[in-house]
């Protein structure tokens, strides 16, 4: 049995990750995989080339493998026709807000984490337990997938739909909360990671996108235009129905006005549970 980190290169799945490194976690382990939507922010690849730097010399070292099916931000602009009868049309990926033509406002459907990060883990995990493509794994045999989960997003956790891997919550089992993770990287001198999210994720909180605005303006200034993009898909495919935005407002994300004292969390809005940690 083998136990792989599903690697976000966020707070809680980079405490998991040294943890295990340095033999503090309650299991071994054999690989970390890193799935990328090739939209994270420089934080998030910087921390993850620390990482595999700090984990190649620990006591306890194991490989982070990196695995993409390509860039997110291209899929999700990509106008495609259908050949029956020659419609546009273009992919729902992620969870953008609409104002409905209709009946009002409401949020895209995406399968931005399940597509972009969940499935290539489990291809990587399947290869890294000795099965090719099409092969079929027996009845029984598995591997434990550890994912960085704390107790204060418990809710976001969820078993695993595939027979040949096991969901495991490392930290949920030390009763480990988000604070408790950066706690115990202070105390082990490593930096502080950032939050592992794509840049013009919609479950942002106002905080999130302020900090942002403020201390990274080149990765705010992407999501303003990736908005602006999106929207120019949205007038060729008439199936959204709608405008999108990347902020719950449904304003221009350059026009909002964010508000940190009414600002939600929304990754627990994140039925994977492999986005923001």
């Amino acid at each position: 049995m083998m136990n792989i980190i599903s690697l976000g290169a966020g707070v809680q799945s980079s405490t998991m990750a040294l943890m295990g490194a340095t033999g503090e976690l309650d299991y071994k382990i054999d690989a970390a995989i890193f799935a990328d939507t090739q939209a994270e922010p420089k934080e998030v690849y910087k921390f993850l080339d620390f990482l595999e730097k700090e984990i190649s010399k620990s006591p306890y070292p194991f490989l982070i493998h990196k695995v993409s099916r390509g860039s997110l931000t291209k899929d999700s602009l990509k106008i495609y026709t259908k050949k029956r009868n020659n419609e546009k049309y273009a992919k729902l990926l992620i969870p953008a807000y609409i104002t409905k033509r209709y009946d009002g406002s409401g949020i895209l459907g995406r399968k931005c984490t399940a597509d972009y990060k969940v499935v290539e883990v489990d291809k990587k995990i399947k290869q890294l337990m000795g099965y090719k493509k099409g092969q079929r794994i027996p009845k029984g045999i598995y591997a434990n997938s550890l994912i960085g989960i704390s107790i204060d997003e418990a809710h976001r956790m969820k078993p695993s739909r595939i027979p040949h891997k096991k969901n495991i919550y490392p930290l949920i089992e030390k009763n480990f909360t988000r604070g408790h993770c950066l706690e115990w990287m202070e105390s082990h001198g490593y930096p502080k990671p950032p939050r592992s999210a794509c840049i013009y994720c919609p479950f942002h909180s106002d905080k999130e996108w302020l900090n942002m605005k403020k201390n990274n303006p080149k990765d705010f200034n992407f999501a303003v235009k990736y908005e602006k993009e999106l929207q120019k898909v949205a007038t060729i495919d008439e199936s959204m129905l709608g405008m999108p935005y990347l902020h719950n407002s449904c304003k221009p994300l350059d026009k909002v006005h964010f508000d940190v004292n009414k600002s939600l969390d929304l990754f627990g809005n994140e039925c994977e549970g492999m986005c923001g940690v």
